[in-house]
């Protein structure tokens, strides 16, 4: 497989690549200053600047088997990432810088997903009773809040990202047939379906004005949010009109399966693979 790091611009709607590989790499969040991004890749950490050249390693300690749910804090000065103990994904946080990773979740598996605006809280994914649903916890940790999973909020729920606003959190969820865009409040209540189409669609990333969502979108009848698949990029607002393909190539899981928006939402960052 290889791996091709990728900048997408909207006004221009060209895609560039920062760096290609022959191993597996995932995803790419964007640092606050715009100047770097930071990816997994066997799992350990690294980051790259945008203009292109080597990537340098992130120390992040005992974690040497980090998944691809990880992502920078709103002030840049953390780093959340998801290391996998022998029971499962856990969740801790780690100076942007690198340094000694502090346990965030106690149950297991929990996959990372989202910063609240704020920093104060995250939002991830997690399998609890043999069930995936959604929950949030406080930064240093504490009691988790479950999200979805209550009557009406059946299925697999997935990819959960906060609105710049902090007022809403999108996800997908399977509950009403196949893998959808879904809204909630940051409660867990209202939950509102936003695409309704026959696409499988995974990952809703808001844009930092709030003006897009990105999404990704598998063929119909494609299961689970597999790596190596056709699949297209999707943009629309909030309301899930407007919406449109951006790009199409062989990706999946791995290509955007956290934030990937620039602080200005001029662009996003990607991975393809071939």
């Amino acid at each position: 497989m290889r791996s091709s790091l990728e900048i997408f611009e909207l006004e221009s709607g060209i895609s560039r690549v920062v760096w290609q590989t022959d191993a597996l790499i995932e995803a790419p969040n964007w640092n606050l200053e715009g100047n770097s991004l930071l990816f997994n890749g066997a799992g350990r950490l690294f980051r790259i600047p945008v203009a292109g050249g080597e990537p340098v390693q992130v120390d992040t300690g005992f974690a040497d088997a980090c998944n691809n749910d990880h992502g920078i804090s709103p002030d840049g000065s953390l780093i959340a990432i998801s290391h996998h103990l022998d029971e499962g994904s856990c969740i801790y946080t780690l100076p942007a810088a690198g340094g000694a990773p502090r346990r965030v979740t106690d149950a297991v598996p929990s996959y990372w997903h989202g910063w609240s605006p704020n920093g104060a809280r995250m939002a991830y994914c997690a399998k609890r009773h043999g069930q995936f649903d959604i929950y949030s916890i406080g930064v240093s940790g504490g009691d988790e809040l479950q999200l979805t999973g209550r009557a009406g909020f059946e299925g697999h729920n997935d990819g959960p990202d906060y609105s710049p606003d902090g007022q809403h959190i999108w996800f997908n969820s399977d509950r009403t047939g196949h893998a959808q865009i879904w809204r909630m409040t940051v409660d867990g209540n209202d939950p509102v379906q936003i695409t309704h189409d026959g696409r499988v669609n995974w990952f809703p990333h808001p844009s930092p004005d709030g003006a897009h969502v990105l999404y990704l979108s598998y063929p119909p009848g494609t299961e689970g949010h597999p790596a190596d698949k056709p699949v297209e990029l999707r943009l629309m607002d909030p309301k899930g009109q407007d919406s449109r393909t951006l790009a199409a190539f062989k990706g999946g899981q791995g290509t955007i399966n956290v934030p990937c928006w620039a602080a200005d939402g001029r662009a996003f960052a990607l991975v393809k693979y071939a």
